[in-house]
């Protein structure tokens, strides 16, 4: 088995996460998850997305990862029935309590980074306490991955793309020092992206630049990681999707042996321009250093590449209807990427309004446009500016 694996904030990340690639998704529910600034989902909002990612033969696992003090305890075991009424695939957790519940009541229980799994004695703990699958703490060296399988047999999990913690896997306590929020139990205030005053010296940072593991992926793979995971569930909808498509193709391309160093450059690229930070492998294959961390001038420019969604393609009159995100233009060379297709460039000819008038620009964020095109586009494929092609980025 090899699972991609992606994040969801809300029932629309879930579907697009799905829809362009994505073998699971993990979300939040509104209690006992540690993304507690994400939309999450209501015990009703996870039933629907069980049901939308069963009937792609998907899989939805639900993070209860908190650091449970004793008052966070109250309903946890009837939250956790109600999981399993529903059908969701596994629950992600990292306090022993958790553990002890969720096997009580049925579910298949996954460890989450929060345990800081690094060894495979560790490992064998937890497996003999009834846990299927390791999601190995960030700080997994490659000789650590590939003791731990060797030694233990049991499912990992490996993050492979998205953000970093400062700390050990989450063990923060700098939020709780500086904001009273605890980083333990979904209030993180990330203060380790804060820009601290140092007097007459410049400003100083200690955030870890994101990590990006396309280098590695094949490595991964063939050392027997069961579950490639991108951290995200706040990220946008074009960011998840990006992503997901970009890993899905890569992946795809070495099961197949068709992957080609092109290829990778290409899609390294895109991953390089969607996100807002310098990526790294970290702590893969060394120690990180200075340069897998920011401690001064850091940049971080919002992506504005995503041009819209489409919402529905008129065969007859082959115009596609289009949910505008950012500016465009008559004139523009933009590109369709899509679930199930090729990406294509197009040269846009015509916007047209609501009412049918022929516009210049669309310059109103989620307004409604309507684009001439030959080419068949299915709903939920997305607009973006075109930037580079696979034959000019050697």
């Amino acid at each position: 088995m090899t699972e991609l694996l992606a994040p969801a904030g809300d029932l629309e990340r879930l579907k697009m996460a799905l829809l362009y690639g994505a073998d699971a998704v993990y979300v939040g529910g509104r209690d006992y998850s540690l993304r507690a600034n994400a939309k999450n989902f209501s015990i009703e909002e996870l039933n629907e997305a069980c049901e939308f990612a069963h009937n792609l033969g998907k899989k939805v696992y639900v993070t209860v990862n908190i650091v449970f003090h004793d008052k966070n305890l109250l309903n946890l075991k009837e939250y956790l029935q109600k999981l399993k009424e529903i059908n969701v695939d596994a629950v992600i957790v990292s306090d022993i309590v958790g553990v002890k519940l969720a096997k009580e009541v049925g579910l298949d229980i996954i460890l989450s980074t929060q345990a800081s799994t690094l060894n495979y004695e560790a490992v064998n703990f937890w497996k003999n306490l009834g846990v299927t699958r390791i999601v190995l703490g960030r700080e997994a060296t490659r000789e650590d991955i590939i003791r731990i399988k060797e030694e233990t047999g049991v499912e990992l999990e490996c993050f492979i793309h998205g953000a970093m913690c400062t700390s050990i896997s989450g063990k923060c306590v700098l939020s709780n020092y500086c904001t009273n929020r605890d980083s333990n139990r979904g209030g993180c205030a990330q203060i380790c992206r804060w820009v601290f005053e140092n007097k007459d010296k410049p400003d100083f940072t200690f955030m870890s630049k994101d990590l990006n593991m396309v280098e590695y992926l094949e490595d991964m793979i063939n050392m027997g990681v069961n579950s490639f995971k991108v951290e995200g569930r706040m990220r946008s909808v074009y960011y998840i999707a990006t992503v997901i498509m970009c890993y899905r193709k890569m992946i795809d391309g070495i099961l197949n042996k068709t992957l080609t160093e092109e290829d990778k450059i290409y899609y390294s690229k895109i991953l390089d321009r969607v996100a807002n930070r310098d990526t790294k492998p970290q702590f893969y294959n060394k120690f990180p250093g200075v340069n897998e961390s920011y401690f001064s001038d850091r940049v971080e420019i919002s992506n504005q590449d995503f041009l819209g969604i489409v919402m529905d393609y008129d065969k007859n009159n082959k115009m596609i209807t289009l949910e505008q995100r950012n500016y465009f233009k008559v004139g523009d060379v933009v590109e369709f990427i899509g679930p199930n297709m090729e990406t294509f460039t197009y040269t846009i000819s015509t916007i047209k309004n609501e009412d049918g008038d022929d516009i210049d620009i669309a310059r109103h964020p989620k307004m409604i446009v309507k684009l001439p095109i030959d080419t068949e586009v299915e709903k939920y494929s997305m607009m973006r500016i075109k930037v580079f092609d696979k034959k000019c980025v050697l």
